[in-house]
């Protein structure tokens, strides 16, 4: 809409810009007295809305962009070839007030995102107790999780800070309201026995991989965020990249319900460094990516506080990132010491059983490592040898854990079981 006294400014400068435009006279009586319409490339949609700002044409006006399937115009093909050429990150780059426009489509109302985060938590505890993959993949797919994240970074660069607030309120909102369903649903589930008595949930794969998190988490949560800003900037559909961030975050969040309903500490603290590592890392790399293309306030002299919010909140985000990946460096490094501790068990029992009798044969062996924090202790080790019919054992369990204990320089619990393997 083309303001009284600006109409001449206008199409000067689409014209400056070889923009091909229409300009009808607005008869409704108003300020206005007519209105333009044009087509442009994604690419030049940013500057030739500068320059109508230059113009005259701000937000007290009207100006609504629509998306075209098809522009049939040589002229329009030189214009998208020169922008191309011109724009520094290949011309996919929506302008910013679509950018905002978009995230704020992506926030839904409040009352929906509770009800899909209450159902998605729901299905995700139901699956981890199911021990299904399937369904757990199902409960992401209606995560409204995408949203909240993406308006936190946008209102970060355009220095909007009721945007900014909204993200950050709907992320807690989000991820308390999940853990809250998922506890109840569990608990639930264990008193009215829909699972079987006495199951241990660290026994369900689906569970057991959320305990001990490591290093790679942040792989996961660092590429949803720019996967999640990559799709919002170049107006790609949202849908699949939100399943992804809710990858990050639902399972999680159901596994930390499953823990407090189950009363295994563990796994609320190893599922919560997973929700709070991915949360901070989500936010992170949205927020720098999106800073990196370019975005930033309407007004230059906005841009200075941008800048400073954009750096504080990194630099937060980055030192809370810092400080749990202190918990997953040593769960990581914990898994190493974990694994080369079984094998050098291993080998050494059966080298001992090679020694002691050339029938002794190990059939299983399982070492169990206990404590809240890394590094962790080993306290059990269970050891099946197989003997031949008729064959001696007196001795093997002393000897056996003497080594062991040799092996790993500590006392340790043994258990040796004995079972008679005759062969054909």
């Amino acid at each position: 809409m083309i303001p009284a006294g600006k109409r001449a400014a206008v199409v000067r400068a689409l014209d400056d810009e070889g923009v091909d435009y229409v300009v009808t006279d607005e008869t409704s009586g108003r300020e206005y007295t007519a209105v333009a319409t044009f087509p442009l490339p994604t690419a030049a949609v940013e500057p030739v809305l500068e320059r109508l700002r230059e113009a005259g044409i701000d937000e007290r006006t009207y100006t609504v962009i629509v998306a075209a399937e098809t522009v049939i115009s040589r002229r329009f093909e030189a214009l998208e070839e020169e922008y191309a050429e011109e724009s520094e990150h290949g011309g996919d780059r929506i302008s910013r007030e679509e950018l905002q426009t978009k995230a704020d489509d992506l926030a839904s109302g409040i009352s929906t995102y509770v009800l899909m985060t209450v159902i998605s938590a729901v299905i995700a505890t139901a699956g981890l107790l199911l021990d299904s993959p399937a369904t757990v993949v199902g409960s992401m797919v209606i995560a409204p999780l995408i949203g909240p994240a993406m308006s936190a970074a946008v209102g970060t660069v355009v220095d909007d800070e009721d945007t900014f607030r909204r993200g950050v309120r709907m992320q807690i909102l989000g991820v308390a309201v999940a853990v809250v369903a998922a506890t109840v649903f569990a608990f639930a589930v264990r008193s009215l026995a829909f699972v079987p008595p006495g199951l241990d949930p660290l026994e369900l794969a689906e569970v057991s991989e959320r305990v001990a998190p490591n290093v790679l988490v942040l792989v996961v949560a660092i590429g949803a965020g720019i996967a999640g800003i990559v799709s919002l900037m170049t107006g790609v559909s949202a849908t699949l990249v939100g399943v992804m961030i809710a990858v990050a975050l639902i399972p999680p969040a159901a596994a930390v319900g499953i823990g407090i309903a189950f009363g295994i500490p563990r796994l609320v603290l190893g599922s919560g460094v997973i929700v709070a590592v991915n949360v901070l890392s989500i936010n992170l790399s949205a927020l720098v990516v999106l800073w990196y293309e370019g975005y930033r306030p309407q007004r230059w002299f906005r841009e200075d506080d941008a800048r400073a919010a954009f750096v504080t909140r990194v630099a937060v985000l980055v030192a809370a990132i810092a400080v749990l990946s202190v918990f997953l460096g040593g769960v990581t490094y914990e898994s190493y010491v974990a694994s080369t501790t079984e094998a050098d068990i291993r080998s050494a029992t059966g080298d001992e059983l090679a020694a002691l009798d050339s029938g002794l044969e190990l059939l299983e062996l399982d070492v169990e490592r206990g404590g809240m924090l890394p590094p962790l202790d080993t306290e059990r080790v269970t050891v099946t040898v197989g003997t031949p019919p008729g064959g001696t054992v007196d001795g093997v369990a002393a000897a056996l854990d003497d080594r062991i204990e040799a092996t790993i320089d500590g006392e340790v619990r043994v258990e040796v079981r004995f079972v008679t393997v005759a062969r054909a």
